[in-house]
């Protein structure tokens, strides 16, 4: 017999949590370490220590909550996601993945079944990075990408830290925040992006993650008068800008479909309306799956920069600020979700992640991989994020057929 998960009681369930935090706009504050978060974390401890599951906490206050398997000594398979919000963010980024996490517990619950391995629902500690920067420190302490020193001295605006957040809202675990051995880890998130949609298919089996480069490309002019200075006669940081974005739009279009070219921030020194400016910063986000097309891209960028610059008689200096290599995830892990969700007869897509995800640093130490279910309009990140009940309920069934291969191997 092939066990189904209750669709009803997930969505129930999303509903629920959604009021912690719930925004006027039907969207969710959730951010981490607040009291909200605390909210949410208790409310879905009580739901898993209602069918049995047991609770370690991590130094970094990361949950991981654990279903008995046939033998304990072996390494278990793990769902993981988050359930920190953005300050103006959706029902379903992150906590999608944790509550399927723990449909996939209490349907085995219902039907009174046991894997040979153990399963445990994973939540990270600030996903989101929107209260603590960077993003992902939860699972990138426990990765081994970061120490847990700087973990813990991370802080907000007003300067509290990770640590003292912790120890305040009661999180601060004994457990080393460090890898364990894992057979398998899944994660089912929302796509983030409007693909999924637009070709109609329900499921993404996610082959791996954007690699992402993120610069800070500074130019320095000479600050004019608007009027009196002819155009040949300028030093102007603007007009550089504008010509190495458009010679970088026309990059990602040459590496198409998969590249991606985003300036989300530009600022201009000392920003008067008839002076030409002396200093322009401009954000650059750089992103392909490809290791070694970023790496051309990465490149690229600098040539450009260095020709448009020098024939705009300016000077500039480009300020790496993060780099993120792309991610292949474990061939055994996509085998798994892609014999799930034939199953089921379901249509799918195999794809890459635009968006960095937990799934990234727990790769580096775990074979991984993720499941997408489409999100309207591929909206996230904002208080209108939707995803309809029967693609949230179909995305729960290939994580459920997905766990029960590799828990039972």
């Amino acid at each position: 017999m092939t066990l189904k998960i209750n669709s009803e009681r997930l969505w129930s369930s999303l509903m629920v949590m959604a009021e912690i935090g719930a925004t006027p706009k039907g969207g969710c504050n959730r951010q981490a370490l607040t009291d909200l978060d605390k909210a949410g974390r208790d409310l879905f401890v009580s739901w898993c220590k209602e069918i049995g599951c047991e609770l370690r906490v991590d130094q970094m206050g990361n949950l991981f909550l654990r279903q008995k398997g046939a033998d304990n000594n072996l390494p278990p398979v793990i769902i993981g996601s988050h359930l920190d919000s953005q300050p103006t963010g959706g029902r379903f980024d992150g906590v999608y993945g944790v509550l399927a996490g723990l449909e996939v517990l209490r349907t085995l619950n219902d039907a009174n079944q046991q894997t040979l391995h153990p399963i445990e629902v994973v939540v990270w500690t600030n996903e989101e990075g929107a209260r603590f920067s960077p993003a992902m420190i939860g699972s990138g302490v426990w990765s081994g990408e970061f120490s847990i020193d700087y973990g813990w001295q991370r802080a907000d605006k007003q300067g509290a830290t990770i640590k003292q957040e912790l120890e305040r809202i009661g999180y601060l675990g004994e457990t080393p925040c460090a890898p364990f051995p894992i057979k398998a880890a899944f994660e089912l998130h929302i796509e983030q992006g409007p693909i999924l949609e637009l070709i109609n298919k329900q499921i993404g089996v996610v082959k791996g993650v954007q690699g992402m480069r993120w610069y800070d490309l500074v130019i320095h002019g000479q600050p004019v008068h608007a009027g009196p200075t002819p155009m040949d006669q300028r030093k102007d940081p603007v007009k550089a800008a504008a010509q190495i974005i458009a010679q970088l739009y026309a990059l990602a279009d040459e590496y198409a479909p998969q590249a991606r070219a985003t300036f989300g921030d530009i600022n201009v020194t000392p920003g008067s309306r008839n002076t030409v400016p002396e200093t322009l910063t401009l954000t650059v986000d750089l992103r392909n799956p490809n290791q070694g097309i970023l790496q051309q891209m990465d490149q690229k960028f600098r040539q450009i920069s260095k020709q448009v610059c020098a024939a705009c008689d300016v000077d500039f200096e480009i300020l790496d600020e993060w780099n993120s290599p792309a991610v292949e995830f474990d061939k055994t892990c996509i085998d798994a979700v892609r014999e799930a969700v034939e199953e089921t007869g379901i249509a799918y897509e195999e794809m890459f992640s635009g968006a960095g995800h937990d799934s990234v640093y727990v790769s580096r130490v775990a074979p991984t991989s993720m499941i997408f279910v489409p999100c309207e309009k591929g909206i996230s990140h904002n208080e209108a994020e939707n995803a309809k009940p029967e693609d949230i309920a179909a995305g729960c069934q290939v994580l459920l057929g997905a766990v029960l291969k590799l828990a039972a191997e």
